[in-house]
């Protein structure tokens, strides 16, 4: 960046009239009396004519990360036309050091200010970063607001639809009026630090060493510490102060921590929550002036393994290619594929599986799956292990583990989240093995799925149904992943059983794309007296979902984000040696149940075809149909293993599943 000091002739009148007529002659006198100064403290002004564009940044922010070149790209595309931009950082936890490296980190060339009393957001009326105003030549404000809206906490659209920004600065140049002068910005909110406390030796029921930090090292820092995908550390104090607003608006919204399932449905190994006695104080915290406290009273920070996270090293460590993945620095990365033969030439059981992330800051998660070679006796859809951020790696119970049939690939499906700046990846999964000897329980994950839905366009809750009711003798339910895209809403599981009982087992009512969380059950559920899995699904298609790339769009199944997933993951235990391929009976149907369930099934058949066989010759062959369903669905409906499905073979799964 540079430290140029750039000549001003008259930059506090300019500055009396920022507001156009709309503050106080108070007001005026006290903007008259700002300084902008640079990172090295030297004074940065510009004449009249040219203080067009402010930018409140951030250096910690992911939006102001992600923004920050495209400020840049405006600043030269209208450079030549007399448009200046000025970038203002405002947080009490950004030094000019860091504030020098997030420029150089993201190129920005226009000047940086440092402002350390906030006396410039205060004048400004800034709450956010990124948050932008525009200037026009006689002072006047015209546009306050965000950039574009292809970016907002959660959402991350493949480009934006408006370009409030741009719009502003276009109509600035031609002379009309900003079509709309005012937007909601959306960023990380700016901590106001005007109470801040201190002193150690200051009197108050809750300080940061003493309470806080705690809170935050049993609910945070597990992501929020240096090296992993949160984008702040929440570690030391000097650095919190500057977030506190920020964090307990994160908590209120039910943002962080990052958990979706219904407490008053059920309990689950690692779930996230922040109880409300430590949100309370947290919110005193912030009342009483975000006071430090006595030095004595501050926690160790807990110790975190940067590597495997079980009690030795793996048996085997497999990478998902010899090169990196090149992440972008913005926009949307579709999931990624890699498969991997690791040369296993005989079966393998597997105890424990983790995925360890080469760069935590893109991956937001990642799944590895199996695929046994044709013919082999496996169960399931090949589910190894996931990684997602905050949630430990667990091994299996005791004497279960998952088979792996020799010749078999491993699949890496990645998930990759730009933050600003393009990276690079190389992630790793390692795997313990057991001996086959000691294996008493064979653990698979079963799917069920939902492919020959249509979401029509506006509708705000499409609900989707799906069931399983076939399920090996003895076997036990230890977990469920629920998957949609991002116009999933909710998810709802059920145990009906014999009588009509309905036992509720999840509930999902704010589903999120972005945390692909893995439900694991406190208590393994028994299926030996459950007749099936009852699954509710809802889509919002509406213009009122923020996620919602297209609500004029009928939304079909299909891979990519814009399309949509009905599915459920979950893991099967059966005892080893017990009649695997033996599913339990169906019960005997009247007439009218069996005429209604063979129309079903002929529905289904009819629906498939519609759906799958694109050149319409009676047969669907493996490149029509999508490639999820070519990993996870295929080969249970090709029964013959010919790499064909016709209709026979889809009656067959339809039979089974209905």
């Amino acid at each position: 960046m540079s430290t140029t000091v750039l000549r001003i002739s008259i930059i506090c009148s300019l500055l009396a009239c920022l507001f156009a007529g709309n503050v106080s002659a108070a007001n005026a006198v006290a903007l008259q009396q700002l300084t902008f100064r640079g990172t090295a403290g030297q004074v940065i002004s510009v004449d009249g004519s040219a203080f067009n564009v402010v930018c409140f940044l951030g250096t910690e922010c992911p939006l102001a990360r992600l923004y920050g070149p495209r400020l840049q790209r405006l600043a030269d595309e209208y450079a030549d036309r007399g448009v200046v931009f000025l970038g203002v950082n405002s947080n009490v936890q950004d030094s000019p050091a860091e504030i020098d490296e997030y420029a150089k980190k993201y190129a920005i060339e226009f000047p940086m200010v440092k402002d350390a009393d906030q006396s410039i957001a205060d004048a400004f009326g800034a709450t956010r970063t990124p948050e932008v105003f525009v200037i026009d030549a006689d002072g006047a404000m015209v546009y306050q607001g965000r950039i574009d809206d292809q970016y907002e906490p959660g959402v991350s659209r493949a480009e934006p639809t408006q370009n409030d920004l741009q719009d502003a600065i276009e109509a600035l140049l031609s002379g009309n009026a900003v079509p709309e002068p005012r937007t909601t910005s959306v960023g990380c909110l700016i901590t106001r630090t005007e109470k801040l406390k201190t002193n150690e030796s200051v009197s108050t029921p809750v300080t940061f060493n003493a309470d806080i930090a705690s809170i935050l090292n049993e609910h945070c820092v597990e992501c929020h510490r240096s090296g992993e995908i949160a984008p702040m550390a929440l570690t030391d104090y000097d650095e919190v102060v500057g977030w506190g607003q920020m964090i307990l608006e994160v908590i209120d919204q039910k943002r962080m921590p990052p958990w979706h399932a219904d407490p008053d449905i059920g309990h689950f190994v690692g779930e996230r929550k922040m109880p409300q006695e430590a949100r309370d104080k947290i919110a005193t915290w912030l009342d009483n002036g975000m006071p430090q406290g006595n030095a004595e009273d501050l926690p160790t920070l807990p110790s975190w393994s940067g590597g495997w996270q079980f009690s030795s090293e793996p048996d085997v460590e497999i990478a998902m290619r010899d090169r990196p993945f090149t992440v972008p620095a913005e926009g949307v990365v579709e999931y990624q594929y890699f498969v991997v033969d690791p040369q296993w030439t005989e079966d393998r059981w597997i105890r424990a599986a983790q995925v360890i992330p080469g760069n935590a800051s893109v991956v937001h998660h990642a799944i590895v799956f199996v695929r046994p070679p044709d013919g082999s006796r496996f169960h399931g859809i090949g589910w190894m292990a996931a990684y997602v951020p905050g949630q430990r790696a667990v091994g299996l119970p005791d004497g279960h583990a998952r088979l792996v049939p020799a010749g078999s690939k491993l699949v890496f499906q990645m998930h990759y989240t730009p933050n600003g700046q393009q990276a690079d990846d190389i992630t790793r999964v390692g795997v313990w093995d057991i001996a086959a000897d000691d294996v008493s329980h064979e653990v698979f994950t079963q799917l069920a799925i939902d492919h020959e839905f249509e979401i029509p366009p506006g509708v705000r809750d499409h609900v989707v149904e799906m069931s399983v009711d076939s399920f090996p003798p003895n076997s036990r339910m230890l977990g469920i992943t629920p998957h949609m895209h991002l116009r999933g809403k909710s998810f709802w599981l059920q145990a009906n059983r014999p009588g009509g009982q309905v036992k509720p087992l999840l509930s999902v009512p704010h589903y999120d794309f972005n945390w692909q969380h893995w439900y694991e059950f406190k208590t393994p559920i028994d299926l030996s007296d459950v007749e099936s899995l009852q699954m509710s699904v809802s889509f919002d298609n509406s213009a009122r979902n923020p996620f919602n790339p297209n609500p004029n769009d009928f939304v079909s199944w299909g891979d990519q984000t814009w399309e949509e997933m009905a599915i459920a993951f979950f893991d099967v235990a059966i005892p080893r040696g017990g009649p695997h391929y033996r599913v339990q009976k169906p019960k005997a149907l009247s007439q009218r149940q069996r005429t209604e369930r063979e129309k079903r099934i002929e529905e289904h058949v009819t629906q498939f075809m519609a759906s799958m066989d694109t050149n319409r010759d009676g047969i669907v062959e493996r490149d029509e149909t999508p490639v999820t369903f070519q990993r996870f669905g295929f080969r249970h409906v090709d029964r013959n293993r010919d790499g064909k499905i016709e209709c026979d073979e889809i009656r067959t799964a339809a039979a089974e599943r209905l």
